[in-house]
């Protein structure tokens, strides 16, 4: 994908029906791509500071991008056009963001180590979700929409439930054993197919696979030699992708 940003890439996503392909870049624009052809498609211009962290709507029909930026907004798009359907304004910046499974919420943290849960039709903050102690860098929704997995830089990984009749306390689970350090880079995390497990960027230069139940580490997989940025779920085989600072891309199989 060439010709399109003229800063770092911070965040990438494919639309829900694989066609397209969203980034989020440090020059302050998000920009749509032809996933088959790899040709800009629009470039989404607005955001006033660095966009750390995009994601799309699960629901192909909603046609619905998210964003969220230094500027301290989450900013809401139609993807099949350029205008911003809708804007949150916080007090902090901004760095992790998700949909809920419907697409009629939207989650979002950043350096107030909170999450933050805004309803998009009444338009307003719902709730928030205490929990952390640093910048939450990263956010992924559970494949059932019921959960939501935060990477934090105080070390920690933790599990919300955000179904709606949750009165109590919604952080589920907290897992460690991965790093962030003093490079402070955004390492995102993400679910397996089945939801049994999870992974997520670690400073230690080793990708890191918990089973959720148990909250045991099952792969400490080493190869990289730089800061794991973000590690993927092979949507079928049980195969895991890694990102590195040192410029690769792993592979790494594991167990089904």
């Amino acid at each position: 994908l060439n010709g399109g940003h003229k800063g770092a890439i911070l965040d990438v996503q494919f639309s829900a029906q694989g066609d397209l392909i969203f980034s989020a870049s440090t020059d302050k624009n998000v920009i749509i791509w032809d996933a088959g052809t790899c040709v800009r498609v629009k470039k989404l211009t607005g955001h006033q500071g660095i966009v750390n962290s995009c994601s799309t709507s699960r629901d192909a029909n909603k046609a619905l991008l998210c964003s969220a930026s230094d500027d301290k907004t989450v900013r809401i798009w139609d993807t099949r056009k350029r205008g911003v359907v809708s804007t949150f304004k916080d007090d902090y910046q901004l760095t992790a963001i998700t949909f809920n499974d419907a697409a009629d919420q939207v989650i979002v943290g950043g350096i107030e180590n909170v999450l933050k849960v805004y309803d998009m039709r009444k338009n307003k903050l719902l709730y928030t979700m205490a929990g952390h102690f640093d910048t939450i860098t990263g956010l992924a929704l559970s494949p059932d929409g019921n959960l939501v997995l935060s990477n934090s830089m105080d070390n920690s990984l933790c599990i919300w439930d955000i179904r709606p009749f949750v009165q109590t306390n919604r952080n589920l689970k907290t897992l460690t054993g991965h790093q962030h350090n003093f490079e402070k880079n955004l390492l995102r995390c993400s679910w397996s197919p089945d939801s049994r497990r999870v992974t997520a960027g670690s400073a230690d230069r080793f990708v890191n696979i918990w089973d959720v139940y148990n909250k045991r580490i099952l792969y400490k997989l080493p190869g990289h030699t730089g800061s794991v940025n973000e590690v993927v779920f092979h949507p079928k085989e049980p195969i895991v992708l890694s990102c590195s600072s040192d410029r690769q891309l792993y592979m790494g199989e594991i167990e089904a």
